[in-house]
């Protein structure tokens, strides 16, 4: 014999809700049912989005002593925040040595002095990097007012010998901070390799990039806006045009360090926060 379909509702529920409706009048009824019937479910820890970690940047007025620093130049305290210090002889990385991180999102708040002021956030740097402190490779000479040949040559091979901070450049990726600069080179672009479409910020006022790390892709966000998504398996990516440009070959890892560029003299940038924290519900993958 074929059952009758239920309509979800037992006789005695809508009993019950006659009763309210002769007690109470219609209005007050139809408020305590509604509230019953139709509340939102609890939200499941799941898709609860994880606090931020700050990462001390600043203790007792110095530099927090989980940062080392790789190459040449260094960082200083200025009002509570890390700005450049670069040096003539090159590049230099201010790497997080306290843990390497995985799947995450990482939050950077920094300003730049002008458009063209060069600095960068590494991330998915490889085993290796805190090995280089206290080996900065070759320098330029600019005692002509000019790099040198003879420096340049040096430092060409210095980068393929990955000294210093070109480790980090080969073995890791930069998230680029430069607003005048092609797309290739710009804020928000994955350095040479990945393309961002960021527009040039206000000179001198703080911006919030937030990084996204999902398996070997990366998402770039700046104040708010999604500019760059890069998927180093992806045909579209680049061929390597200068040497001072990463190499491709090498598979960066899933876990890595994470650093603070500084670049050349004049180019000066703070860093008034860097936090992590991991991927919200949903994005175990970069889509």
């Amino acid at each position: 014999m074929t059952q009758p379909i239920r309509s979800g509702i037992l006789p005695e529920e809508i009993c019950a809700a006659a009763m309210l409706f002769r007690r109470l009048g219609p209005a007050l009824a139809v408020a305590i049912l509604s509230s019953c019937c139709c509340s939102s479910p609890r939200e499941s820890p799941a898709a609860v989005t994880a606090e931020w970690r700050t990462i001390p940047l600043v203790a007792n007025g110095a530099i927090a002593d989980v940062w080392r620093h790789v190459g040449w130049g260094g960082f200083a305290v200025d009002d509570g925040s890390l700005r450049t210090d670069c040096d003539p002889g090159g590049l230099g990385l201010l790497v997080y040595s306290k843990e390497k991180l995985g799947d995450c999102q990482i939050r950077v708040v920094f300003r730049a002095k002008e458009p063209r002021s060069n600095a960068g956030v590494f991330v998915r740097i490889a085993d290796g990097i805190l090995e280089q402190v206290g080996h900065p490779g070759a320098a330029f000479d600019r005692s002509s007012g000019q790099i040198s040949d003879a420096s340049r040559q040096l430092m060409v091979e210095s980068s393929e010998r990955e000294d210093g901070p070109w480790f980090a450049v080969h073995r890791g990726y930069e998230v680029q901070i430069l607003d005048a600069a092609d797309e290739r080179h710009r804020t928000g672009a994955i350095y040479s390799l990945s393309p961002s479409s960021a527009t040039e910020g206000a000179p001198g006022a703080w911006r919030e990039m937030v990084i996204t790390l999902a398996g070997s892709k990366i998402l770039v966000d700046v104040d708010g806006k999604r500019v760059n998504a890069f998927d180093p398996a992806s045909p579209n990516v680049p061929k390597r045009e200068q040497w001072f440009e990463p190499k491709r070959e090498p598979q960066r890892p899933t876990s890595g360090y994470i650093g603070l560029q500084n670049h050349d003299p004049g180019d000066v940038v703070w860093f008034k926060e860097v936090s992590v924290r991991s991927l919200p519900a949903g994005m175990d993958r970069a889509d």
